[in-house]
């Protein structure tokens, strides 16, 4: 399995009332990290024909970090099932994770927006 990793230092925008990374800002980075590792593996023609739209999420909450932070996100693709996958992001300050996150994503073609079945190459580029 391909683990996808990146780092985030925890700006003033990035907090909340009780001066936390608020709950919006990790869902965004869940979204970002998402991103960033289909961009980092996937060849441009794959990604000119294929887009990813997200169906559910789940995040727990397991700890707070504060401003000047540094944060490790780590990513990866868990399972796939037709046109599915459920991909885990984990984010750890100082080797504990706080935030854990398991979402579900569909594949679709870029050119009529339908679901379409994740193929064997695109397994790989993950594996």
């Amino acid at each position: 399995m391909q683990v996808y990793k990146t780092i985030k230092t925890v700006k003033k925008d990035h907090l909340d009332e009780l001066n936390h990374v608020n709950n919006v800002r990790y869902v965004q980075w869940v979204q970002d990290i998402a991103k960033a590792h289909w961009e980092n593996y996937a060849s441009n023609e794959i990604r000119d024909q294929n887009l990813w739209v997200l169906l559910s999420h789940h995040i727990e909450y397991k700890g707070a970090a504060l401003l000047g932070d540094t944060i490790q996100l780590k990513t990866y693709v868990e399972s796939y099932h037709g046109a599915t996958c459920i991909r885990i992001v984990k984010m750890y300050l100082d080797k504990k994770c706080i935030v854990k996150s398991q979402t579900k994503w569909c594949l679709i073609s870029k050119n009529n927006k339908r679901p379409i079945r994740i193929s064997s190459e695109i397994v790989e580029l993950f594996h």
